[in-house]
């Protein structure tokens, strides 16, 4: 029997492009949706010019933009405008991350769309938010993860402050982006009628933070879960290991036993939670000491034999050959038109009775304008003037 992907019939016109907003339409492509981006005529998504593969291809542009199908018109342009009012009139949801009053000055707001389908999700990302002081200021990953907080956090308080080099704010919105879009289609179901969703990148970091800020606003404390005593990252003999010593009775006392050292928890500078945070730097050094005459392998055997969570600290390419990675099917290989054979990330969200699936490989720039634009009732001169 063959399933039905959660998202079939959804129609989507995606305008957005770099990471936020791509990231969402292609959850969406990948459980069903058809997904119609639209594009700038020989430019394309901003991404398309980074980490090119020798085809000219761009490899970042590969991993966001799977199960979509490209049109490359003018949207300044009467006919090209009048191809995304017609798209508009049939899709379900329009996404962009565009800063707010982009698509107004387009003519391509909300107001102008839902007016022609009162229908239409209109869905759309932005720094930190439609209103406010910063509305129009300009928004990006690192700068969210600065401005919430985030990247002042640091396991060492001497350590200088440093956002994640994983654009972690672009993909948090674009998966809140994803719920909002849901959310809607739901609500839709019983009301008939499309609405405005939002979400920020300053939002998503500070959503992030949810218990850190709870600590702050409820009890003016500083909670750090990579300041405890009983954590942190290790260098070892071959490489380093995250240790969490925590969520246990006497976590200390394991770590000690599947050392083989002696119970440093029966010393009283030790011997509650309070005592070890006070005296943390000396747990630190001697857990430097201790993970760093073995191997990577010995230290994970030895805390595992306890139970005290541990991992190695991976690179990517490590990362991407693990076996439970590889059970997880978390790297995808599909066909390019212009390669062949490409791989990227897999989906995450598994369902088991309707799940995801790579039915197009990220789309050549403009690649189906023709077949769009044909569907939309485009004339072949109307369809050569709009790709001239």
């Amino acid at each position: 029997m063959t399933s039905v992907a959660p998202l079939d019939g959804v129609t989507v016109l995606d305008f957005s492009q770099i990471e936020m907003g791509p990231c969402a339409t292609q959850v969406l492509g990948d459980f069903g949706a058809d997904v119609i981006k639209i594009e700038r005529p020989g430019a394309g998504d901003l991404s398309r010019v980074h980490m090119k593969h020798p085809s000219g291809e761009s490899a970042v542009f590969w991993s966001l933009n799977r199960n979509k199908r490209s049109v490359a018109i003018d949207v300044r342009a009467p006919l090209g405008r009048e191809a995304v009012y017609r798209l508009a009139r049939k899709a379900d949801v329009l996404v962009h991350n565009f800063r707010p009053g982009v698509m107004e000055r387009l003519g391509l707001g909300y107001a102008d769309l839902s007016a022609l389908n009162p229908r239409l999700i209109y869905a759309f990302g932005s720094g930190y938010g439609p209103t406010g002081p910063y509305r129009d200021k300009g928004g990006q990953d690192v700068l969210a993860q600065a401005m919430s907080g985030i990247a002042s956090r640091r396991a060492d308080p001497e350590a200088p402050p440093e956002p994640s080099a994983t654009p972690i704010a672009d993909f948090t919105g674009g998966m809140l982006l994803v719920q909002a879009i849901l959310l809607a289609l739901l609500a839709r179901e019983r009301t008939g009628r499309g609405q405005l969703v939002h979400v920020s990148l300053l939002d998503g970091m500070l959503a992030m933070q949810l218990q850190e800020a709870s600590a702050w606003l409820n009890l003016g404390q500083r909670l750090n879960w990579g300041a405890f005593p009983l954590s942190g990252t290790f260098r070892t003999l071959d490489g380093h290991v995250v240790m969490v010593g925590a969520f246990k009775a006497n976590p200390l006392q394991d770590i000690c036993r599947g050392l083989g050292i002696d119970d440093l928890s029966a010393d009283p500078r030790y011997a509650t939670h309070e005592a070890q945070v006070a005296h943390r730097d000396e747990l630190q050094a001697r857990w430097r000491q201790e993970l760093g005459a073995r191997t990577t392998k010995q230290v994970v055997d030895a805390l595992e034999s306890v139970d005290i969570l541990c991992a190695p600290v991976n690179d990517i390419e490590a990362a991407l050959h693990d076996p439970q990675v590889a059970n997880n099917q978390m790297v995808l290989e599909m066909r390019h038109p212009a390669v062949g054979s490409i791989k990227t990330v897999g989906i995450p969200v598994k369902l088991e009775g309707t799940p995801g699936s790579v039915r197009r490989s990220p789309p050549l720039l403009g690649e189906h304008t023709r077949e769009v634009l044909s569907e939309l009732g485009f004339s072949p001169d109307e369809i050569g003037t709009l790709l001239a």
